[in-house]
């Protein structure tokens, strides 16, 4: 990260620890914005990438939300992909000629504030409701997730518990939320005070703490068969993390990859990706 933006953050968070000592709800507001409200990533509709261009679109409902869906529309096995923290479905435009190889249909979401999808604040629960809207409209076999977006899939498989759902592949995603908020809490440098509203507005909006929010703790209770990818040198999400989720999936393989950084693309991991995937049909 830039000095420039280092100092920003740290600025930002001298406001709030001083707001906290006169306006806490003030300034639990200004912490849980920072934390949940994407900088980049929306798209317009005008201006979509080319991958996106001249294919089907599908709007879905969902509290607030309007979650847009992108259609590549193939034979009867269906893929859903789930990208991650400030990108969008544009993201998978150089795996997305390995999958349709298979002849697949392809489906891509547009997260929480993301893409072409309402909002402005994004979180894993409602990204995970939103697998599960496009699962019953879609009914794929496969689910694909990158970074947050991988975590989102893992915690939906572990509430839906869906048994129409063959395969898996996480791709650079982080396992631990206290991770995350700890992260963050250090970037910009929030008092104990701050922590303590930030930490108690998860167990009143979402009903956990974020210790109680782990991939790894999701992953032992799914029995679908996985891929679990991360690269030694990503800087944005540690390679521990993709170990942590490894270690508790009993029927997912761990590649580990170098090189590749977050993004993780790759063509030799796409290969293997397509192995796993279609290489029993």
């Amino acid at each position: 990260m830039e000095l420039k933006h280092i100092l920003l953050a740290k600025s930002l968070g001298a406001y709030i620890n001083t707001l906290s000592l006169t306006h806490p709800e003030k300034a639990l507001e200004l912490a849980y914005r920072f934390f949940s409200n994407p900088r980049v990533g929306k798209l317009v509709p005008h201006k979509l990438p080319s991958i996106l261009q001249n294919i089907s679109r599908q709007t879905f409902k969902h509290s607030e939300y309007d979650f847009n869906t992108y259609i590549w529309k193939g034979n009867e096995k269906v893929i859903l992909l789930v990208h991650g923290w400030e990108s969008n479905a544009s993201r998978w435009e150089k795996m997305l000629p390995y999958l349709q190889k298979s002849g697949s249909t392809i489906v891509a979401i547009d997260g929480p504030a993301h893409g072409l999808t309402t909002g402005t604040e994004f979180n894993v629960p409602v990204y995970a409701d939103f697998i599960q809207i496009a699962v019953e409209k879609f009914k794929p076999q496969t689910l694909i997730g990158h970074s947050i977006g991988g975590a989102a899939c893992l915690y939906y498989q572990y509430k839906y518990q869906n048994e129409g759902l063959q395969k898996m592949v996480i791709l650079g995603a982080p396992s631990e939320l206290k991770t995350l908020t700890g992260n963050y809490f250090k970037l910009i440098g929030l008092n104990a005070k701050t922590i303590e509203l930030m930490e108690n507005y998860f167990v009143t909006r979402f009903n956990f703490r974020p210790e109680e929010f782990s991939g790894s703790l999701f992953a032992g209770d799914i029995q679908t068969n996985g891929i679990i990818a991360h690269d030694v040198d990503d800087t944005v999400v540690a390679f521990t993390e993709g170990e942590k989720i490894a270690q508790s999936w009993k029927n997912a393989r761990f590649i580990q990859t170098e090189g590749l950084g977050h993004s993780m693309h790759g063509e030799e991991l796409y290969s293997e990706i397509s192995e796993f995937l279609f290489g029993a049909e």
